[in-house]
């Protein structure tokens, strides 16, 4: 039952970045920990990666490889802020920091700032994004508010680029600090089979989310998770 309702999650996860280039972990992340904190983070960059690797294979053309390369600078430095925070926190200070920056993050996906991805917003994107999607599978807010005034071929491809690279390091960084084993690849393995599910049904979705109604749901969705792991921390 934890695997099918886990699956149902990351599956509607997928297909909003299928759509818009980000919201997996945004949407999977606090609800996955709900239901067992082991499925973050290791099993959800699992299926990050793989979900990005499919986006850029389908739209690989409208990529800024120049931002992409300058974020994965910041990144480098943020990842070992992650890996700090996962082998330093205690379990249910843990959950509080998933809560909070997943919180922060539906925040700033609502606030219209006139960003541009310049290079000392992207060092800067980067390295909170390395921080956060290291620590709790929550990455691509940072990035893809620099791009949000783009076509959405242009955000989904790029993000799709930036989160292959980036979650393969952050996966390697966790395996170095010992934070992965056997059970972590198998759940990501498990996880795979709805993400691909949701890519699938990603492709002719798009079309209709691009009307205005993926935000509100992701904000919406990833709040209620984020206040969910709080509430969930403060009664231990």
């Amino acid at each position: 039952m934890l695997i099918v309702v886990a699956g149902l999650v990351v599956a509607v996860g997928a297909l909003v970045q299928g759509t818009v280039g980000f919201g997996l972990a945004l949407v999977a992340a606090p609800l996955l920990a709900i239901l067992d904190p082991a499925l973050v983070p290791v099993p959800l960059l699992m299926i990050t990666a793989v979900h990005a690797l499919l986006t850029l294979r389908r739209e690989y053309g409208d990529t800024d490889w120049r931002g992409v390369g300058w974020a994965l600078l910041g990144r480098l430095p943020g990842i070992g802020l992650g890996v700090l925070a996962v082998s330093t926190f205690p379990p249910r200070l843990f959950v509080a920091a998933v809560g909070l920056t997943v919180l922060v993050c539906a925040a700033l996906s609502v606030v219209r700032w006139r960003l541009r991805p310049t290079v000392p917003a992207l060092l800067v994107a980067g390295l909170v994004s390395g921080a956060g999607g290291t620590a709790s599978s929550i990455g691509g807010p940072p990035v893809a508010l620099l791009y949000q005034g783009d076509t959405g071929p242009r955000v989904r491809s790029t993000l799709a680029a930036y989160f292959t690279a980036g979650t393969l390091l952050s996966i390697a960084a966790l395996a170095v600090g010992g934070q992965v084993d056997g059970a972590d690849l198998l759940a990501g393995g498990l996880l795979v089979v709805p993400m691909l599910a949701g890519f699938a049904l990603s492709g002719p979705a798009r079309p209709l989310l691009d009307r205005g109604w993926t935000r509100p749901a992701v904000v919406t969705l990833a709040a209620a998770g984020a206040l969910a792991l709080l509430v969930q921390a403060a009664l231990g």
